[in-house]
């Protein structure tokens, strides 16, 4: 079970997330927070993945010598 911690929510709305709490939902910049409220009135959180570097070892996928877009019709608009 996660770290239970408390906040002050500040002037502007904001919060902090204590860090016991993001070191046990291993939270990271970039994660997103959607927020919900359920029937009972209590506030949910979904961490929403948005790893930075994610993609770095992906290797690029060679496409050959081919033009982006080809023509295949032209319209003479005059």
């Amino acid at each position: 079970m996660a770290a239970e911690d408390e906040t002050t929510v500040n002037r502007s709305y904001a919060v902090t997330i204590p860090a016991s709490v993001r070191e046990d939902l291993d939270l990271e910049p970039g994660d997103q927070l959607k927020w919900n409220v359920d029937d009972e009135g209590r506030l949910v959180a979904e961490i929403v993945r948005e790893r930075y570097g994610v993609t770095d070892d992906v290797e690029p996928v060679d496409m050959g010598e081919t033009d982006a877009v080809e023509v295949t019709e032209r319209y003479d608009w005059s």
